[in-house]
């Protein structure tokens, strides 16, 4: 903080010298008038001493006309160059006043107004923090100075749950879902803290918490998580098996929480052999949708096009977001070509192929080597996600 209030200091330096600047002619002013009276009075003086030796005799008409002019022309050289005294009508006090009050009124607006906390911790967020305690002391502060943030609210929720402060974290996630509104992710992140806070007591409030949140997606991670871990607490085996079988589907290969829940599934299926039970065989992964599709250029276009012009293969849903679902890059040098579009080429781990029903075929040919806007296109009928029959798709259509 020593560098702004430096440079706060500095600019309140100019300010008040667009103040003080005036009070300071203005007594270089007074000097010239005095000056100016001074040599009048000398003038005045000297006209004087003409005049009594003209009574006496001793000085002519013609030599007191001369004295008179050389005494008025040193009087003109004396004030030559001395600016007329300015008028104002605040006098001399109303500067001082207001070169007194501008820093106390400036100060006092921005410990009103001012940001100086966030400014503070700015500057503590650019340095890494030392310990948990610090970041969370940051989170808090970062919190107060701005309360409706949720994205504050949202990783102090977090830091209070690696600290083991389930209470807090589920009024902290609470403040957020009222900023952000009910989103799946958030929804979960309470019920999981509100479930720890009640002492693993599953309550109709975290119920109808993981209820809503898998109505909106049924691939929350967070709620699946808990459900599976209710159900385990609650010596509900093969539910938690399930739920964490659809959990298991939504992490990443290299996930290193897989292994940690797959050892859950192990445990709740020996207890639940244990007890007399029957583990129930998993339903059938659904298949990954792997659509082939031969991508070639009419013929009237080949003069049209160069062959460092992009081309951009793509499917997407007919009935869904419009973001393509998978989707492949070539050059015009490289047609006729055939390409394969799986799951494996999900622009985003949500949207694969595999997801939707029906799908479209898109080419699009972009010298800008821009996927979303080029010059010519071609689109296939709608089709199954599922269609293992090879696809023709011809560019052959400006694209508008």
């Amino acid at each position: 903080m020593i560098d702004f209030w430096l440079a706060a200091g500095l600019l309140l330096l100019v300010a008040l010298s667009f103040l003080l600047i005036p009070v300071l002619r203005s007594r270089r002013a007074q000097l010239e008038e005095d000056r100016t009276a001074l040599n009048v009075a000398l003038y005045q003086e000297r006209v004087a001493e003409l005049q009594v030796q003209q009574q006496e005799g001793v000085l002519d008409a013609a030599q007191m006309d001369a004295g008179r002019a050389e005494a008025a022309r040193e009087l003109l050289a004396d004030t030559e160059g001395v600016a007329a005294p300015r008028v104002t009508r605040l006098g001399k006090a109303a500067p001082l006043l207001a070169a007194i009050l501008v820093p106390v009124l400036g100060l006092g607006l921005y410990l009103h107004f001012g940001a100086s906390d966030k400014v503070e911790l700015t500057r503590e967020f650019a340095q890494a923090p030392q310990s948990m305690e610090e970041m969370t002391r940051r989170l808090e502060r970062a919190v107060a100075a701005q309360p409706d943030s949720a994205e504050a609210l949202y990783f102090l929720g977090r830091t209070y749950m690696t600290q083991e402060r389930p209470g807090d974290a589920a009024k902290v996630f609470e403040r957020t879902v009222n900023l952000a509104g009910r989103q799946p992710e958030l929804l979960g992140q309470w019920a999981q803290a509100q479930y720890f806070a009640d002492g693993k007591k599953w309550s109709d409030k975290v119920q109808a918490l993981t209820d809503e949140a898998l109505k909106a997606d049924p691939k929350e991670v967070t709620s699946l998580g808990l459900l599976g871990i209710a159900a385990f607490e609650g010596q509900r085996y093969q539910e938690a098996i399930d739920y964490w079988n659809r959990l298991l589907e939504q992490l990443p290969p290299d996930d290193q929480s897989r292994i940690a829940l797959q050892g859950g599934i192990t445990r709740a299926s020996e207890k639940l052999v244990a007890s007399g039970g029957k583990v129930a065989e998993a339903p059938a992964a659904k298949p990954a949708a792997l659509l082939k599709v031969r991508v070639d250029l009419a013929a009237d276009l080949k003069a049209k096009v160069q062959p460092g012009d992009s081309v951009f293969i793509f499917a997407r849903a007919t009935s869904g977001p419009p973001a393509p679902l998978a989707a492949k890059r070539l050059t015009v040098a490289d047609l006729p070509a055939t390409v394969e579009l799986g799951d494996g080429d999900a622009m985003m781990p949500q949207l694969k192929l595999s997801n939707f029903l029906e799908v479209q075929l898109v080419a699009r040919i972009s010298r800008a080597g821009q996927p979303t806007a080029g010059e010519w296109i071609g689109r296939s009928q709608p089709l199954a996600s599922s269609t293992t029959a090879p696809q023709q798709l011809t560019i052959d259509s400006p694209d508008k």
